[in-house]
Parts: structure tokens; sequence; C-alpha cells
């Protein structure tokens, strides 16, 4: 199984060339592909701050619009959830010391308890995370 980072979440969200290179890489795989709870989290997490900043009801018609396209986008998806061998994990390696971001470390997780491959732009911090194993495909 392959697990999408946020970062390779929004080249495919942008219709990016890093995008299309990524979604022909993921076809050409032929493995199942998911992403997770934690990187729906942050792109909507992201609109509704983008609305909530703007005042004017006009000026968020396009956020709303981006943010609807994202629920739908996700909707297309495998979601992994958060749960609760995912956060056992969580506990285990901030006790060994493993410092990433909360969030990374959270996705870092979930790809671990589906023994998932993580593709990620951020190789550098994911690769602290003992027995993930991450690529980037953009």
């Amino acid at each position: 199984m392959l697990v999408l980072d946020t970062n390779h979440v929004s080249e495919l969200g942008y219709g990016t060339p890093a995008g299309f290179r990524l979604r022909e890489g993921l076809l050409a795989s032929g493995e199942d592909t998911a992403t997770t709870i934690i990187t729906v989290e942050e792109q909507l997490r992201g609109w509704l701050a983008k609305i909530h900043r703007l005042a004017d009801p006009h000026d968020q018609i396009p956020a709303y619009q981006r943010l609807q396209e994202r629920i739908e986008f996700f909707a297309r998806w495998t979601v992994l959830p958060w749960n609760a061998a995912a956060a056992d994990l969580f506990r285990k390696l901030r006790r060994q010391g493993v410092r990433i971001g909360s969030m990374d470390l959270k996705i870092a997780c979930i790809a671990l308890f589906h023994d998932a491959t993580l593709l990620t732009r951020n190789i550098n911090d994911f690769a602290r995370v003992p027995g993930l194993t991450v690529e980037d495909w953009t």
C-alpha cells in the first residue's frame, strides 16, 4: 500500500506537473493508494482558516468552492483512520525520542500500522521514524 502525505495530496489536487507525474506513477504502480485522516484535517483546516479570515461573504465564495472541491476529492479516496494502535505507536515513538512534528508523526504511525510506503517530499523528517519506508514521487 502507498500512503500519500499532505504534500503529495496537494500536488495531485493542484494539477501541477509533479502532480501529473505522481498520478501516472500511482496508476502504473498497481498498488492500493490511500491517505490519512490527518492529511484530511490539515487540508480542511487550511481552507477553513482562509474562510474565517475573509470578512466579505462574496470574498468567501472561492474559498468555499475550494473547500468543497477538497471534500469531494477526499470522498473518492481511501482515508485511513487514526486509531488506538496508531496512538499507541505514537506514544511509543515519542518515548523513544523520535522528534518530528506531531502531525507528521501521526501520519507516520498510520503508515507504519498499515505496513505502507509513505510518499512525501519531507524525506528528512520522516526518515527519523524507525521502520518507516518513505519515498518522494514528485
